[in-house]
């Protein structure tokens, strides 16, 4: 049986992204992004992201075939993120994939957002190995899963309390002076600070909070910290050193993540972490987690960064894992779940 020609749709936040795979070999990852819209509102606005995913679908669909050179009634199924995300959002995406499933015939596939961001490893392992542990963490999730079966079988094993670990970098960087999307900034000015400089919070890691929260998070803490520090400097009229601020938070972010995740690894007896999510872009959280996985004979899976962020590439993915594991196809007309829970992978 030939491999199958599956077109992903992801329109849960600020991306239109479409892409196309064979298999687990990728065609095409196109994506749109209206971060430069947000950006002067600090965040992003969902009214100006739904009508950005119109504007922008069509056009990305296209180059997206142009580049996998196919056209779409070449098509063997059509994929797409049917929540969790912005639900004006997700109207534009689910009704374009809904649309082109019945114009052309095609099983269609809604797909949870959070799983396609775990199977989109497959695309560079070129398998799925199962069950692993996955650590995801974007401005809107910072969960660690236990999956046994990414189409059928995720079970959530801690989550953020308070704010994801996204969340967090923006509020920060809001605070720092920095412009959105706070991640990368920060990102990108801590390389030069000195991130053992400041002792910030690592939260839910007390003897205490271990019993009650082993493998859940909490970043409001830390984010207040870092507020009072800068309050603190300016009351005192000392420098604000930026990029050590950036640095030390960072690394309590940081920290905590890889500390829990082995923990789960550990917990669990599972010894493959899967880190995902726009956050997994980070490059101090990339090489802390290949240090620490090392250290613990932990193998470790992190996609590139490009496959990090919301993408097409994924939900296509997924919907290629689902036919190759013989899960029913959606039915048309349903309804997308802004709310939709990490243990429904599939609609």
């Amino acid at each position: 049986m030939k491999e199958p020609l599956v077109l992903g749709i992801e329109t849960s936040c600020d991306e239109t992204g479409i892409g196309i795979v064979r298999g687990l070999t990728l065609l095409a990852d196109e994506i749109a992004t209206s971060v430069d819209e947000h950006a002067r509102f600090g965040g992003v606005v969902p009214e100006i992201a739904s009508r950005a995913h119109l504007e922008a679908l069509l056009p990305t669909l296209q180059k997206a075939c142009d580049v996998a050179n196919i056209k779409l009634r070449d098509l063997d199924a059509v994929a797409v993120t049917a929540g969790p995300g912005l639900v004006g959002a997700l109207l534009v995406g689910t009704s374009a994939a809904s649309a082109l499933a019945l114009a052309l015939g095609r099983p269609l596939y809604a797909v949870n957002h959070l799983a396609a961001h775990i199977s989109v490893d497959a695309l560079e392992s070129g398998a799925h190995t199962e069950p692993m542990i996955a650590l995801l963490v974007s401005g809107g999730h910072t969960s660690l899963l236990r999956v046994s079966d990414v189409t059928a079988d995720v079970q959530p094993l801690g989550s953020t309390l308070d704010d994801a670990a996204g969340e967090a970098f923006d509020k920060v960087a809001r605070l720092l002076g920095l412009p959105f999307p706070g991640g990368p900034e920060i990102d990108r000015i801590a390389s030069t600070g000195d991130r053992s400089s400041i002792s910030f919070p690592r939260g839910f890691t007390s003897a205490k909070d271990q019993a009650a929260h082993s493998l859940d998070f909490s970043f409001s803490g830390l984010k207040t910290a870092v507020a009072r520090y800068v309050e603190g400097l300016i009351r005192e009229k000392r420098v604000v050193d930026v990029p050590a601020i950036a640095a030390s938070f960072q690394e309590a972010v940081v920290d905590v993540l890889i500390e829990k995740a082995l923990r789960a690894c550990a917990q669990e007896g599972i010894d493959r972490l899967l880190i995902g999510g726009g956050v997994a872009a980070n490059s101090r959280l990339r090489s802390v987690a290949r240090e620490r996985c090392e250290h613990a004979g932990i193998q470790l899976a992190i996609p590139r960064p490009g496959l990090c962020t919301d993408n097409g590439a994924m939900v296509a993915t997924l919907g290629s894992l689902a036919m190759a594991r013989d899960r029913p196809a959606t039915a048309l007309g349903f309804a997308s779940s802004p709310g939709l829970p990490v243990t429904k992978a599939l609609i």
